[in-house]
């Protein structure tokens, strides 16, 4: 794991409540979408980011995190790990102040790069787990 509880913690309680969650879709059968149920249940605003820019638990979805034309706090990221590295570049780039990447998504290399650029990240842990855990 990547990311310890005090980070975590940071992320659910100080980061902000916009959530841009990379690859929620309407597929109820997929994680993203039960877990962006948890973090709504929490407060959080979820943004769904999916090639489909569907609407997803009442919120409109765009294509890219560039595609938002407003600020989001936190990227949870719900891509293959070959994948990821690109989107935690694009989080930073946005101006995310934490990445998440989901259980079984790792890239060390984006990791090492997104805290150098001082933006929080966790990774290979999942927030609706931890969030009724740490907060």
């Amino acid at each position: 794991m990547y990311g310890d509880d005090a980070t975590v913690r940071k992320i659910l309680t100080e980061s902000g409540d916009t959530w841009a969650v990379v690859g929620l879709s309407s597929n109820r059968q997929r994680a993203a979408y039960g877990v962006a149920q948890v973090l709504q249940r929490y407060g959080k605003r979820v943004v769904p980011v999916h090639p489909k820019a569907e609407t997803v638990h009442g919120e409109q979805g765009y294509a890219s995190l560039a595609d938002i034309p407003f600020d989001v706090d936190v990227v949870d990221v719900f891509v293959n790990s070959d994948l990821a590295g690109a989107v935690a570049d694009e989080a930073v780039a946005k101006g995310a102040r934490a990445v998440w990447f989901q259980l079984g998504v790792v890239d060390e290399d984006a990791y090492a790069r997104t805290r150098a650029a001082g933006v929080d990240m966790v990774m290979d842990r999942c927030p609706a787990i931890e969030i009724p855990r740490l907060t």
